[in-house]
């Protein structure tokens, strides 16, 4: 049972680790220099994102990796008993 709070723990500060690195990169929408202050037709940014990065959000999937590992191994030690 303690498997399982464990790697439901896991995952669920993996995924508040990597929301809160991207949230602390800035607005996804939003460039960091706007080019001119034209009115567009278009909500797409001007420049290309580079406001989410696997790179940098290894840490926090690789915990909710760890985590679902956990609790896949405690779901299946479950199966063997009984």
């Amino acid at each position: 049972m303690a498997l399982v709070w464990i790697g439901a723990l896991l995952v669920i500060i993996g995924v508040v680790l990597s929301t809160l690195t991207t949230l602390k990169r800035g607005r996804l929408s939003q460039d960091e220099q706007p080019l001119t202050h034209e009115q567009r037709d278009t909500l797409e940014p001007v420049g290309r994102g580079r406001r989410l990065s696997v790179s940098a959000d290894l840490p926090g999937i690789a915990l909710v990796g760890l985590g679902f590992l956990l609790l896949a191994i405690a779901a299946f030690g479950r199966l063997g008993t009984g």
